[in-house]
This record gives structure tokens, C-alpha cells and sequence, in this order.
């Protein structure tokens, strides 16, 4: 995994937000369900983790769709835990503006080569979208590629989302289908 880069841009004025970067792809070859979120928030990027802010109820969303209970284990242990069970983690922005942690905050945006990725994932049959923004984004990054996967849009895992967790936890199971 990278190191994110969350320093100040020496050409931001105060005021202006720095710019944030995503973390590297977790993927291996046997991976079929790859997850995109939008850009990592503040805790994740200080944390160095995917889902980094104990209140984005992600890892047990993922604990519930895999069977496995994710949010005890230490980081590394949760990653393996999802690429044994088919599942990848990416951003749709590879780095952009933002300050705070919202999705509506993001600006001056450049996003990932998804179909590059992909391209080199054979096994991936399903992309699922945590969140409006990531679904909204990452459907025009793939623009007609999206027609060769399973398209599945989930609610945001984030806090900010106040959508309650069972109403979520119903929505992001149909992921476990697909594993």
C-alpha cells in the first residue's frame, strides 16, 4: 500500500483545501468483486487504512456479506480476510481537493484508471459502488465498460450516510451472490 499524501500543497493558499490522494488497489488475480469507494476521508488517510473512521460501518458490512468478523482484526488481517473471499478495495478519484471528508467537497478531481485495472483482472465479474458519488463517477469512468459486470450501486457506508445500518446491511448483501 502507498502512502497517501495529505501534506499541504506549497501552492494552496491556507484557505484552500491540500489535495488527497487514494490508497493503492487491494486486488489479487482471484479477485470478482471489486468495491469502489470515492476518495478516502481524513481519518482513513491519517490512519493509512481503507475505512479508516470507526464510525463508517464498512468492515462490519463487510463482515456481515463474507461471514467473517472483520472490525477485531488488526488492518492487514481484515485485507487478506477480503481477498480470500474474492473481494478487492479501490477509489474512483485517484487525487483532488477536499476539505474535510464529504463527498460534495471534492474538487479539482483526477480519477483512477479503472478500465486499466480491470483490464488486468480477469476474474472481476461484479463492481460495486459504495456510495452515490463513487457509482456517479466511477460510471463515467467506465463509461460502455460497465455493460461487462454486474453493476450493483450501495448505500455509503459512510457516517455521514444516515441511512440505518439495517436497511444497509440489506442492500450491501446482495454482494454476497456474487462471491
Amino acid at each position: 500500500m502507498n502512502q497517501p499524501t495529505d501534506s499541504a500543497d506549497p501552492a494552496a493558499s491556507p484557505a484552500e483545501p491540500s489535495r488527497k490522494r487514494c490508497f493503492d488497489p487491494v486486488v489479487d488475480r482471484d479477485t470478482r468483486v471489486l468495491v469502489l469507494g470515492s476518495l478516502p476521508g481524513e481519518q482513513s488517510l491519517a490512519r493509512n487504512e481503507y475505512y479508516g473512521n470507526p464510525q463508517n460501518t464498512f468492515w462490519k458490512l463487510m463482515s456481515d456479506v463474507i461471514g467473517v468478523e472483520l472490525v477485531p482484526l488488526a488492518y492487514q488481517p481484515r485485507l487478506q480476510s477480503l481477498l480470500a473471499h474474492g473481494v478487492g478495495l479501490w477509489d474512483v478519484v485517484a487525487e483532488a481537493r477536499r476539505q474535510g471528508s464529504l463527498d460534495s467537497g471534492i474538487r479539482d478531481r483526477h480519477d483512477n484508471d479503472l478500465p486499466a485495472l480491470l483490464a488486468g483482472l480477469p476474474g472481476v465479474t461484479t463492481i460495486a459502488f459504495n456510495g452515490a458519488t463513487a457509482a456517479r463517477l466511477g460510471l463515467k469512468v467506465l463509461a460502455g465498460r460497465a455493460v461487462n459486470y454486474h453493476i450493483v450501486q450501495l448505500p455509503s457506508s459512510s457516517p455521514a450516510h444516515t441511512l440505518p445500518y439495517a436497511d444497509k446491511a440489506a442492500r450491501w448483501q446482495t454482494l454476497a451472490r456474487h462471491l
